[in-house]
């Protein structure tokens, strides 16, 4: 079996990597508890009910640990890179731009792990190692990631803000936006991406300092 990628050929994936990204995305669509491993088997490509999965996992719920360490190992793997790359813009480039790219690279991110947060609401409740590593793993490298950010930006440098809480509000901002539209079903406030990004930097610009008083 193989997935298909825009930049290239397709890419053929591994009947262990066939089986995570499956039954996460069983899981998503009826929950935890009501897929069965016949049911993974058979969308991974498996023979239905064979054992074909119990050669790569002891368990249904092996199966679901492995899908939310990968997805929180690959989170911190992307999040540095991509805050390397961010950080490695020109401060040539207007602020407001810098800002709608970090913006706009959070809510890819969220966007990107859609699955994950629906078998997190539903499921994970029962499972508090796991909300562990969803929290540690995919959320915590987030917020940090933008709280690094903003410490680097010469804008900021003289800025006297606590920018771990900064980071709070502006990344929760960013979380809040994808998960009401993954769990409502529409954005906040019907409010389009673009609308939500522009106000986004405006809130941002407005931490950096005032201009000292002319005397």
């Amino acid at each position: 079996m193989t997935r298909s990628s825009s930049a290239g050929p397709p890419v053929t994936t591994s009947t262990r990597a066939r089986i995570i990204d499956e039954a996460l995305r069983l899981f998503a669509e009826r929950g935890y508890a009501a897929t069965s491993v016949a049911e993974i088997e058979a969308a991974a490509g498996l023979s239905p009910g064979a054992g074909g999965l119990y050669r790569h996992f002891r368990s249904k719920y092996e199966v679901l640990s492995a899908a939310i360490n990968e997805h929180a190992a690959r989170t911190r793997t992307q999040v540095a890179d991509g805050l390397a790359e961010l950080s490695g813009m020109e401060t040539s480039v207007d602020l407001e731009v810098r800002l709608s790219r970090l913006c706009r690279a959070g809510l890819a991110k969220v966007r990107e792990e859609s699955e994950l947060t629906r078998v997190f609401f539903r499921d994970l409740s029962q499972f508090p190692e796991l909300v562990a590593v969803v929290r540690e793993g995919l959320l915590q490298p987030m917020f940090d990631a933008i709280t690094t950010w903003f410490g680097s930006q010469p804008e900021y440098r003289d800025a006297e803000v606590d920018w771990a809480s900064i980071g709070a509000v502006l990344g929760g901002a960013v979380v809040h936006y994808r998960l009401f539209q993954e769990t409502v079903g529409l954005t906040p406030g019907n409010t389009e991406k673009d609308r939500f990004v522009s106000a986004w930097v405006r809130l941002a610009v407005g931490l950096l300092p005032s201009p000292a008083p002319v005397t």
